[in-house]
């Protein structure tokens, strides 16, 4: 098998070092912001059933992310290598570890978020034109009927080609094409659309909370001194909380509470390590990894957090789902679950809609085109190290990038949105990621131990007691998903578990490889 070295040997074309300062952050920022935070406000509001823990939910998604990236910054210095995160759990845990954490993001975690993504850029695409529709099938296969196993459940999708999908596939195969040409032109596309979905942001904190502020809204979740922000947030309080799907109804407190939505906060935070992926292309990666992780990252959730406020002020929190109108409904039971959509609408009566689908076309773009440039170095570094398929490990001599790795990424992500199954396997691996990050930091700690000499020109903010605070945070979390969630947690364990038996596979198969390069040598 190859070794780290051997991975970044100096045969061939090298990756172009064309991502700066600004680049870099634009990728942190790009892949996090996709259209969690104008959406899942609604789902965790419902369980939290207070203003207060909504908040504070995001709050606990800022500071275990803010940590997250502050570690993770140690680790993108001391090794600035195409991969990332897949690099740091093979040089601290193995390779068997790398192996499954790159396994199961090319199997589900990028490239069903991005498929997530991209449907969503068509389904939002469709309030301009009604004729794109996920109604409207060009290919009808067939429907898979939902059945129970253990605690998932499966099928309950449609699946073939209609006019969403085929949008999502157009739109992401503009895009691997454009990366395709060069990191440079990549880079700008992300640091365009980064921009403008900043600034769109930023316009639904300001515009929805100096139009859209409504008197009732801010009464019922701000007056009485505050005391109605802080309903149902005391200490022992109890919250209804469902054992899976279909299961006994339990009640918990404020702590479990909390972690049981994080399901909705920290996937709308995730993707933030995107930018470790390309560390073998940004200039000066020592100085730069760090830095765009901390400002991406804290950028991120002030947003985040200023725009729950904002949602807050315009609309009450509880709501009736058989509301005649938006306040009505509330925060609770938005239509669809569009919370930001309804914000806007308050704000622009009439044209609220169409201005939250724009900006949503805006963050969806620019999110699908962080999410393929960085996928893609992933598994070329898999594949560098003989655990992926070989030509994914080259680079085109022209462009310098990793052009079938990005074309094959795009070909599973496409199998995906025909499928419609990309939704039910994001829920599925929600728990695997967070399991990773535990061991990427974890891996934190063992190479303090196993390279105490090696160079470190970033050492982790607040080492050791920070990032042991991340890892004790996310098992607590973990630990209530596995009680709670079920249906999300134990399928995402079997996804990377399956991955077991293609590693001993592709290890296998790498070592025959190496044998016969080493017969043949001989022979000479």
């Amino acid at each position: 098998m190859h070794t780290s070295e051997q991975t970044s040997s100096t045969s061939g074309p090298q990756f172009v070092q064309g991502l700066g300062l600004f680049s870099a952050t634009a990728i942190v920022i790009g892949s996090m912001i996709g259209s969690g935070i104008f959406i899942v406000p609604a789902d965790m509001s419902r369980s939290v059933g207070s203003p207060a823990l909504l908040i504070a939910a995001w709050l606990v998604t800022a500071l275990m992310t803010i940590i997250g990236a502050l570690s993770y910054g140690e680790l993108a210095a001391m090794m600035p290598k195409a991969g990332g995160q897949y690099v740091y759990l093979r040089e601290a845990l193995g390779p068997l570890w790398g192996f499954l954490y790159g396994w199961t993001l090319f199997l589900v975690i990028q490239t069903g978020t991005i498929a997530a993504v991209g449907v969503a850029f068509g389904k939002f695409l469709g309030v301009y034109f009604p004729a794109i529709s996920s109604e409207h099938w060009l290919w009808h296969i067939g429907h898979v009927p939902a059945w129970h196993v253990g605690p998932m459940v499966l099928g309950n999708m449609e699946i073939g080609l209609n006019t969403t999908n085929l949008t999502a596939i157009v739109v992401l195969t503009l895009l691997t094409l454009l990366n395709s040409f060069g990191i440079r032109l990549g880079a700008v596309v992300q640091n365009i659309f980064t921009s403008a979905k900043v600034i769109a942001l930023f316009g639904v904190v300001i515009l929805g909370g100096l139009l859209g502020r409504n008197a009732a809204a801010l009464a019922a979740n701000f007056g009485a001194g505050w005391r109605h922000f802080w309903q149902n947030a005391g200490l022992h309080t109890l919250h209804a909380v469902q054992v899976g799907v279909g299961g006994p109804v339990e009640y918990v407190g404020l702590f479990t509470i909390v972690a049981v939505v994080q399901v909705g906060s920290l996937f709308s935070a995730d993707a933030w390590n995107n930018v470790t992926f390309t560390a073998g292309e940004v200039r000066n990666p020592r100085r730069n990894l760090p830095l765009s992780l901390a400002l991406g990252t804290g950028l991120v959730l002030l947003i985040y957090v200023l725009a729950n406020f904002v949602y807050l002020s315009v609309l009450p929190l509880a709501g009736d789902p058989q509301g005649p109108t938006t306040l009505a409904r509330g925060i609770q039971y938005a239509s669809g679950d569009r919370v930001a959509t309804a914000v806007m609408q308050q704000a622009f009566a009439g044209y609220g809609a169409k201005i939250m689908a724009a900006m949503i076309l805006v963050s969806t773009f620019g999110c699908a085109n962080g999410m393929l440039l960085a996928g893609a170095r992933v598994y070329y570094a898999m594949s560098r190290d003989g655990l992926f398929f070989r030509a994914v490990g080259r680079l085109n001599a022209k462009s310098r990038t990793p052009v079938v790795s990005l074309w094959v990424q795009l070909f599973w992500t496409c199998l995906l949105c025909l499928s419609g199954s990309y939704s039910q396997l994001l829920d599925y691996v929600i728990f695997a990621v967070l399991v990773f990050y535990i061991l990427t930091i974890g891996g934190l700690f063992v190479l303090r131990v196993k390279r105490p000499q090696a160079e470190r020109p970033y050492k982790a903010f607040g080492y050791p007691v920070l990032p042991a605070l991340y890892i004790v945070m996310a098992t607590w979390i973990c630990a209530v998903l596995l009680r709670y969630k079920p249906q999300y947690t134990w399928p995402g364990l079997l996804l990377v578990l399956l991955g077991i038996p293609v590693y001993i596979f592709w290890s296998r198969k790498e070592r025959v490889h190496a044998l016969h390069e080493g017969e043949s040598i001989e022979n000479v």
